[in-house]
């Protein structure tokens, strides 16, 4: 199947990618690799999230979950505009998200199983990678996760 017919499949359709909050380029690709710069967890311009994960105010592991998972939607997103098309991705290389983690908050890597997992659903085998899960003690605009990826593309 198609990472388009996969993400149909899931129920997503990848919205339009993200402005850029500040001076900086959503995606820059460089030979055959693509980096995508940090986004958050907006939907239709909100983020579904905010605050630390973790904590006894803060949000669950679950809530962290589902912030990751919309996170690298937008991701896709900013993928997206950048080469135009989704199945010229030969494979993910690596993923890094970091966490806004409440203190003593340290299951990270299970918030960021939601990206992860969703990059399996949408290109198999070629959607896994190599990850860093870090905990942070604040992100901009309060989002509870933001992340960035590394894709190579196909010659």
């Amino acid at each position: 199947m198609t990472a388009y017919e996969n993400l149909k499949r899931l129920g997503i359709e990848l919205p339009d990618a993200p402005k850029p909050a500040a001076e900086y380029v959503p995606a820059k690709s460089f030979g055959n690799l693509v980096y995508t710069s940090g986004q958050d967890c907006r939907k239709e311009g909100t983020l579904i999230h905010k605050g630390k994960v973790g904590g006894d105010h803060g949000l669950s592991i679950q809530q962290g979950y589902e912030a990751s998972r919309q996170t690298m939607i937008n991701c896709l997103a900013v993928l997206q505009q950048e080469i135009g098309d989704l199945n010229k991705v030969k494979q993910v290389v690596k993923v890094l998200g970091f966490v806004n983690s409440a203190d003593g908050f340290v299951e990270q890597p299970y918030v960021m199983n939601g990206a992860s997992e969703l990059l399996f659903e949408v290109f198999g085998e070629k959607g896994r990678h190599a990850r860093s899960a870090l905990s942070a003690n604040e992100l901009p605009f309060d989002t509870p996760i933001e992340i960035e990826m590394i894709v190579e593309l196909e010659d």
